[in-house]
């Protein structure tokens, strides 16, 4: 240490003596006069009002300590005490000190960016500023801090030093940990260079040592663990995002406390408040019973029971852990998540649910689910968010948020740049008043609604925690107080499945329960999944055991945190709910000519696509029942549909819909629903309805057909979509019969279209490529090819019996690992390849694993906002919004011209709403030379980036060509998109 002391110019034993005595810091605390209060930290341009920076220092501080108090959960609280080897009480002191330090560094060049602000600092400081340099805040708060931290006994002098990640906490309030070089930019004689005189460096010794009195942190920590280091960061944002709020502000700035002392006490009385009414306060769940809070539920099933009664005992032995459950589609995986969760949140460690789903449609599902579950226990107030890139479609987003997102920011942190000599240094950057109208960072990644205790939210969000993005600490926080369920883990790539390895190994390392839920996962990866997560907790892969950790199927397992301990379902009851589950049903290959391909002259003729479709649809239109045609491609999906409704006679208009992504949000949204409330297990007898999809009615929806067809897909999204067939027939035992007389008494039959040659071979036609590899759809139309006679009427399987043999031989044939030994073939060769590039792609980005992080910097070491992150392969979708122009160049948002699109003034939160719903997503590349959004809309979020699809509704098939495509909005169809004719 006594060479840090020298490094730095100052004997610690010294400074120990200055901060209690001759500073004065008692005196600091009660008096107006002797300590300069005039630097700034806020300033408001409307109200010409000037906020002193040492009273928003202690506003942070004390609202960190409401946010320990009242939103970090108890097991978030012991983790950082545990991380920095100190009591509670000394932790809640030494965050509420780490954070108010956050903007110490504005004591330096950043006073005289505004000019009425800078005229009101004393003539003494404003005579001392000559010599200082440009210097972004953050660093220069990072910066100013480490010196005065090794003054008072802090180590630092290494990378993974107390007072290094201390610095770092400092600097990193902006959403980004920062390099910090103790020997170069950091060391003292340069920080007394750069950031002013000896009266500025007085100051801020003088700032941090009245902070660290009224917070009361005395204790110094020997260690900073990296993981408490991120969720005190994380505390340091939310307190900074709210004490910077002009609401909380503005009034103390126009009638100041008389001395920091009787600041830092009435600030403390505030930040209770101010934390309340952001609804950030945790609470309880209060008991309910079990068929109340489970909707359509009575009593659990067998699955269900056995978690309910073996989890509870293991979790108390052994605290959190991981938790996997494997079933079939429909069987209840959901209600035994909530239980899981419920059993978690029991011990009072963790608070809330994060339940994360593949798509925006799944989510908005889960959504109804989860607010339903929360409800029923009557609570006081419990608010549950969405949170997705679509979210604004959903009741969820009210008015509110989408006034929200157009409000005024006064923060100073929204700029485009990031160090000094950056291009943004050509630029006046860090205006506190200037860009007020830009939303970024959390606003725009939605980073508030995550912080919510209840929160449904897309795989992505929570992928980008494990990501290099700005405010990743703020969404590790937000997960790691609940328990975090990922549903629908199959549906992941190998990119996205990368990305979720190493954030299982952060919520290992945070203590976060975590539940996995699939229906088609093949062991060896739920077994390397849970062993991510003990990894993460600390545990060494050689010390782990052997034998996988995966469950039976169906079935459960538990892996704890803290040893590995592994708990799983009762054979005895695994076998139970298989019997009660239990039912049949073939997968039918049916080998067809696809509309891409000509079969040579003078081979026999073979029955179309179309035709088989046509042909198998038939009964259903005219002697009822309810169908699902799952096509590969939207295109494939809308010539079926219009297919159908020319050659089949249809009883009424609504018996045959549309369904696909690129209908407008408000046509798809209450499809949907429509088709929730039809299928669903309240069907009435004698319903009619055929539906031609894609693969948007894959997931999470709870439905039930009597017929289903689907082009070639793999198999684990056929298992999928068998799983939807006939789906209640067992709940319907005994009751009415839901099924048409026709299809009685026989076995439901998923057909599976085949592309082929004339010679039976499968043929992949061009268009399915994008979609997934022909490895997977060669192998798949492999694994169900008849193998003996009676399976020429499709081959029978049994759930969910057969399940995970068929999934886990479907695994080994496209994982290369059959015992067959054969060489690889080309198309194997280049899956694997594909495979490897995924993964490759995907580890470029990834933020370290925890126990691989010596410098807080290498989480960081890509500058990255939320709406830049790549969490999943493919082009980046855009939104675009149709519209229609009348003769007199008005626009509109329907073909009719009724509902004009006011151009004139900024739309109403209501307004946002209703132009949103009328958007659709579309890749980029289509719309090369779109007319742009309306200058009115760039200054908010949500509208800024629409392109608008300008349409003639005079000549409604006609079209606008964009780039190389013909793009069109047709009724029923949606969006239509051809290529131009040479």
């Amino acid at each position: 240490m006594a060479g840090v002391r020298a490094a730095f110019g100052q004997d610690s034993s010294r400074s120990t003596s200055v901060a209690g005595g001759v500073l004065g810091v008692r005196e600091d605390a009660g008096r107006s006069g002797g300590l300069d209060r005039t630097p700034w930290g806020k300033f408001d341009r409307g109200e010409m009002a000037v906020y002193a920076l040492l009273f928003h220092l202690l506003d942070v501080g004390a609202v960190s300590g409401a946010v320990w108090d009242r939103v970090l959960t108890p097991a978030q609280r012991l983790l950082i005490a545990r991380g920095m080897g100190v009591s509670l009480p000394e932790a809640r002191c030494l965050v509420m000190f780490f954070c108010a330090l956050h903007d110490l560094g504005k004591a330096s060049w950043f006073q005289q960016q505004e000019a009425h602000p800078w005229a009101r600092v004393s003539d003494a400081l404003r005579d001392d500023a000559g010599g200082w340099r440009r210097m972004r805040h953050e660093r220069a708060s990072m910066h100013a801090v480490l010196p005065l931290l090794a003054e008072a006994g802090y180590r630092s002098d290494r990378s993974d030093s107390p007072g290094v990640r201390v610095a770092q906490i400092a600097g990193g309030h902006h959403g980004r940990f920062l390099q910090l070089d103790i020997d170069g930019a950091a060391r003292m004689s340069r920080t007394q260079t750069v950031m002013g005189g000896r009266r500025w460096q007085d100051l801020r010794r003088r700032y941090f040592a009245l902070i660290r009195h009224l917070t009361g942190a005395e204790t110094v920590p020997e260690q900073v663990s990296v993981a408490a280091a991120v969720l005190i960061t994380a505390v340091g944002v939310i307190a900074d995002r709210l004490a910077s709020s002009r609401h909380y502000w503005l009034p103390k700035a126009l009638a100041p406390a008389f001395g920091a002392g009787e600041h830092y006490q009435q600030a403390c009385g505030d930040a209770v408040r101010l934390v309340e009414e952001a609804g950030l306060t945790r609470l309880t769940l209060p008991p309910a019973p079990f068929s109340s809070v489970h909707h359509g539920a009575t009593e659990p099933n067998t699955l269900q029971a056995s978690l309910i009664n073996q989890l509870p005992p293991a979790v108390a032995r052994n605290g959190p852990g991981i938790v996997v459950v494997t079933d079939t589609t429909g069987a209840g995986k959901t209600i035994a998540a909530l239980e899981a969760a419920r059993i978690f949140n029991s011990t009072g460690a963790t608070q809330g649910i994060a339940w994360l789903l593949p798509t925006t449609a799944t989510a908005d599902a889960a959504y109804d689910t989860l607010e339903n579950y929360v409800a029923a226990h009557r609570p006081e107030h419990a608010p549950v968010s969405l949170v997705h890139s679509r979210s604004w479609s959903n009741r969820a987003y009210n008015d509110h948020r989408l006034s929200a997102a157009e409000g005024e920011l006064t923060s100073e942190e929204h700029f485009s740049g990031d160090e000094p000599g950056s291009t943004a240094d050509n630029e006046e950057v860090e205006r506190p008043a200037g860009r007020v109208t830009v939303p970024d960072g959390w606003l725009r990644g939605w980073d508030r609604a995550l912080l919510a205790q209840f929160t449904v939210a897309t795989h992505d969000q929570a992928l980008m925690a494990a990501l290099p993005v700005r405010f990743s600490a703020l969404r590790l926080l937000a997960l790691s107080g609940r328990t975090v369920i990922v549903d629908e883990v199959h549906a992941m790539t190998p990119f996205m499945l990368h990305i979720l390895k190493r954030l299982l190994e952060w919520l290992g390392a945070l203590g976060c329960p975590v539940v996995l839920l699939s229906a088609t996962l093949p062991a060896a990866l739920t077994d390397t999944l849970m062993r991510h997560y003990l990894t993460g907790g600390g545990r060494k892969r050689r010390d782990l055991p052997a034998l996988s950790f995966a469950p039976a199927y169906p079935g459960w397992s538990f892996a704890a945190v803290t040893d590995a301990s592994a708990t799983r379902m009762d054979p005895d009851a695994a076998r139970d709910h298989a019997t009660a589950h239990r039912r049949t049903a073939r997968l039918q290959m049916v080998p067809v000519r696809h509309p891409s391909h000509t079969d040579p002259d003078n081979t026999p003729a073979r029955e179309e696509r179309l035709h088989y479709i046509t042909r198998t649809i038939r009964p259903v239109a005219t002697q009822g029942g309810c169908a699902i045609v799952a096509c590969a491609t939207m295109n494939e999906a809308q010539q079926t549909f219009l297919h159908l409704r020319r050659h089949l006679t249809w009883p009424a208009a609504d018996t045959l819909v549309l369904l696909h992504a690129r209908l407008p949000e408000h046509e798809r949204e209450d499809l949907v629903e429509h088709l929730r409330r039809r299928l669903g297990a309240g069907r009435q007898p004698g319903e009619q309805l055929v539906v031609v999809t894609t693969s948007i009615l894959d997931m999470s929806l709870d439905i039930d057909v009597d017929v289903m067809i689907s082009d070639l897909a793999p198999l684990n999204i056929l298992l999928q979509r068998l799983g939807r067939l006939w789906r209640f027939e067992t709940r319907w035992t005994g009751s009415l019969s839901r099924r048409p007389a026709w299809l009685r008494s026989t076995t439901p039959v998923l057909h599976v279209l085949q592309p082929t040659d004339h010679t039976g071979r499968t043929l992949i036609p061009a268009a399915w490529r994008t979609l997934h590899p022909a490895h997977l759809l060669h192998t798949t139309a492999d694994t169900l090819h008849p193998t003996t006679p009676d399976d020429r009427g499709g081959r029978l399987i049994t759930l969910p019996d057969d399940v995970q043999a068929l999934i886990e031989t479907f695994h080994d044939r496209t994982d290369g690992q059959s015992d067959d030994a054969q060489p690889l073939t080309a198309r194997e060769s280049a899956y694997h390849a594909r495979r490897r590039r995924e993964e490759h792609h995907s580890a470029l980005h990834l933020a370290p694993a925890p126990r691989h992080t010596t410098s807080l910097a290498d989480l960081h070491r890509q500058d990255l906002h939320a709406r830049e992150a790549v969490t999943r392969l493919g082009v980046m979708p855009r939104r675009l919004l149709p519209v229609y122009q009348d003769p007199r160049g008005r626009l509109f948002l329907d073909a009719a011209c009724t509902r004009p699109l006011i151009l004139d003034r900024k739309p109403s939160p209501a307004g946002v709403r209703t132009i949103l719903q009328h958007t659709l997503p579309v890749p980029a590349p289509w719309i090369t030379g779109h007319r742009p959004a309306p200058a009115i809309w760039k200054q908010h979020t949500l509208l800024a980036d629409l392109a608008l699809l300008t349409l003639d509704p005079a000549t409604p098939d006609t079209g606008v060509r964009l780039a190389n495509h013909i793009l069109n909005v047709e009724p029923g169809l949606g969006l239509t998109v051809h290529r131009p004719l040479p």
